[in-house]
C-alpha cells in the first residue's frame, strides 16, 4: 500500500511537547506547534465530533460523544492557546532573524489554529490576545467577532503566500528534518496557506457571499501566484513515531492493552456504514472490520448456537423468539448483516446492541463492527493527524462551481474529490466502479461524499453541516437534545471566570434557539454563533 503522503516524526531529535519556547531554537519550535496541532485535529475527528457526525460511536463512557451531553466544563480553547503562544514566540523568532519561510508557515499555523477557536466556539480573543507579557492589562482580552476573526485569518494566509513564493534555495535557517509536515518544502507550504483560505472563504460563504467569491476567484484564476493542494501526496498530513504514548495513534493499544480502552469502546455508528455500504465503498474495509461472528436468523425455538462453518469461521444462530427477548428487553433492533454492522447514533444501552454476550462497557462485541486493526497499532502509513487535504479542496472547488464563482464544472471536482480521497487510503483502483454508483447530483452529493471523506477528521464536516444541513442527520433517542449541537460551550473556569465581562459580552452575542433546553444562558451548544445567524441553517 502506498504511503500517500506520509510525513512522520521518525527524524525528531528533541520530544515535541518539551520544548522551552523561549530559549529554543525557532526550527525546535515548529514541530512543537506542527504536532500540536494535528493532535487536536484528531482528538477531535475520532472523539466527541465523531460521534456527532456519526462516523463512530462509544458503548462505553458514551456521554459526550454519543448523546452530546456537553456543559459548560466539557470543552476549553486552553490547549488552542498554548498553541498560539509557542506559535507566536516561533514568529517572533523568525522575524528577529529575517527568516522568512519560517515567518510564512508560522502565519499558516497561527491561521490554522485561530480558525479552529473561532470554528468551534465562535467570538474568541484575537487582536488582543497573546499579551499577557505586556503587562496585566492584556490579561482580559476582549472577545473579537467571528467574522473578524475569519478575515484576520484571510490576511494572514495572503502574506504568507508571499512569504513562501520564493525557491527553496533562497530561503535560510530550513532544517528538514524538524518540517514534520513538508520537510522544509516551501511550495508545499504555499499550496497548503492558498487551500486554508479556500476552506474560510466558504465558511463565509453564507454571510459574506461577495468577500468569498472574490477571494475564491482570485486564488483558482490564478494557479501561478496562488497554488492549491490538488493532489493526495501534498495533503498536510502527519504521522506518528509510535515510539511512546504521547507519539502513538490516540486509540493504540500498544501502550494501553486495557481491553475497554480507547480502541475497544469505539466502534463504528451505522449511518457511515450504511452509507458506505449503499455503493459498495471501498475504504470501508481499510477503516473497518468485518463482524467477527455474524448473527442468522434460523427457524424453530430457543435456539441460541455458535456454529462452526467449513472454512473454520463462526456465526451465531438464533430463532426469533429469542430475538424477541432481546428486543423486548433492551428495545434494540438485530442487525443481521453479514459483513458489517455499526451502531446506531445514541441509542440508550450502546454496551448491549445486536446481541453481544458481554453486557460490560466498551468491550469486543463479535456482532459489531470494530475499526480495523491499523486502529490498535501505535504508527501506520495510513494513521496520520489530517490537517487538509486535496479531496476537501476539490469539494470546496465543487461547490464553488455549482455557485458559478469559477468556470470549471461541479462534476469535475466532485470525481476530483473522490478520486482523491480514495487514493490517499490506498483504494484509488476502485475510483471507477464506485464513481459508479454515487453520480454527482448537486450540493447534498458534494456534502455527502466530503463528509464521508473527512474521516478522522470530522470536525470539518462538522462545520459543512452546519453551513449547508448536509447530510441529513437525525439524533437518537438518547440525545440530549432533539438536534445536533451547533458549537463548544464557553467553559465556566478557562474561558468565563477569568474574562468575565468580554465573555459575558460574546454570550450576549449568541442567538438561541428552540434547542437551547435548560441551558441558563445564550452560552448553549445550541445557540447559533455569527456565521449561521440569519443564515436558516441548520435548523
Amino acid at each position: 500500500m502506498p504511503v500517500n503522503g506520509c510525513k512522520d516524526l521518525d527524524k525528531l531529535n528533541v520530544n515535541p511537547n518539551g520544548v522551552d519556547p523561549t530559549i529554543a531554537d525557532l526550527n525546535l519550535l515548529m514541530p512543537t506547534v506542527l504536532v500540536a496541532t494535528g493532535q487536536r485535529v484528531v482528538d477531535l475527528g475520532i472523539g466527541d465530533i465523531a460521534g456527532v457526525m456519526q462516523h463512530t460511536q462509544l458503548d462505553g463512557w458514551t456521554g459526550g460523544h454519543n448523546e452530546y451531553d456537553w456543559n459548560i466544563l466539557s470543552h476549553s480553547w486552553s490547549a488552542y492557546y498554548d498553541i498560539l503562544r509557542n506559535n507566536d514566540e516561533y514568529y517572533n523568532k523568525a522575524l528577529e532573524g529575517d527568516y522568512l519561510f519560517h515567518q510564512g508557515v508560522a502565519l499558516v499555523m497561527k491561521a490554522y489554529a485561530f480558525g479552529m477557536i473561532a470554528d468551534l466556539w465562535g467570538d474568541a480573543p484575537y487582536t488582543e490576545a497573546l499579551k499577557a507579557e505586556e503587562g496585566d492589562e492584556h490579561f482580559k482580552p476582549v472577545f473579537d467577532g467571528q467574522r473578524d476573526i475569519y478575515l484576520g485569518i484571510l490576511e494572514d494566509l495572503k502574506t504568507a503566500n508571499t512569504l513562501l513564493s520564493l525557491d527553496r534555495g533562497e530561503y535560510e535557517g530550513i532544517i528538514p528534518s524538524q518540517d514534520v509536515l513538508y520537510r522544509g518544502d516551501p511550495s508545499k507550504w504555499r499550496r497548503f496557506a492558498n487551500s486554508l483560505a479556500l476552506r474560510y472563504y466558504m465558511r463565509l460563504s453564507e454571510k459574506e457571499p461577495g468577500i468569498a467569491e472574490n477571494g475564491i476567484r482570485e486564488i483558482v484564476s490564478n494557479p501561478g501566484e496562488f497554488p492549491i493542494i490538488v493532489i493526495h501526496t501534498d495533503d498536510a498530513n502527519i504521522g506518528y513515531i509510535g515510539t511512546s504514548a504521547p507519539v502513538s495513534w490516540p486509540t493504540s493499544m500498544e501502550f494501553n492493552p486495557d481491553p475497554s480502552g480507547a480502541y475497544m469502546r469505539r466502534k463504528m455508528c451505522s449511518t457511515l456504514v450504511e452509507a458506505m455500504q449503499e455503493n459498495n465503498d471501498p475504504r470501508l474495509s481499510v477503516w473497518a472490520n468485518k463482524v467477527e461472528i455474524p448473527l442468522v436468523l434460523v427457524t424453530g425455538e430457543e435456539i441460541d448456537r455458535i456454529v462452526e462453518l467449513p472454512d473454520g469461521s463462526e456465526q451465531r444462530e438464533v430463532s426469533q423468539d429469542i430475538v424477541d427477548k432481546y428486543e423486548s428487553a433492551f428495545g434494540l433492533p438485530v442487525n443481521f448483516d453479514p459483513e458489517y454492522v455499526g451502531i446506531p447514533p445514541a441509542i440508550s444501552s450502546a454496551l448491549a446492541y445486536n446481541m453481544t454476550p458481554d453486557l460490560d462497557q466498551g468491550v469486543f462485541n463479535p456482532h459489531c463492527s470494530h475499526l480495523s486493526d491499523m486502529y490498535m497499532e501505535s504508527a501506520h502509513e495510513l494513521l496520520q493527524m489530517r490537517l487538509l487535504s486535496a479531496s476537501e479542496v476539490h469539494f470546496i472547488l465543487a461547490e464553488t462551481a455549482l455557485r458559478g464563482w469559477i468556470a470549471t464544472t461541479p462534476e469535475e471536482h466532485y470525481e476530483a474529490g473522490i478520486r482523491q480521497s480514495l487514493n490517499a487510503w490506498g483504494v484509488g483502483s476502485d475510483f471507477e466502479e464506485y464513481l459508479d454508483g454515487v453520480p454527482y447530483n448537486g450540493l447534498e452529493s458534494i456534502i455527502r461524499q466530503k463528509w464521508i471523506a473527512s474521516w478522522t477528521a470530522a470536525t470539518e464536516s462538522w462545520f459543512d453541516w452546519r453551513r449547508t444541513g448536509f447530510p441529513e442527520l437525525q439524533v437518537g433517542e438518547a440525545a440530549v437534545r432533539d438536534a445536533l449541537p451547533l458549537r463548544f460551550y464557553y467553559h465556566a473556569d478557562n474561558e468565563i471566570a477569568k474574562n468575565q465581562a468580554n465573555a459575558e459580552a460574546a454570550i450576549a452575542r449568541l442567538e438561541p434557539t428552540p434547542y437551547k433546553g435548560s441551558d441558563v444562558s445564550n452560552n448553549s451548544a445550541w445557540s447559533k454563533i455569527w456565521v449561521l445567524q440569519g443564515t436558516g441553517k441548520p435548523y
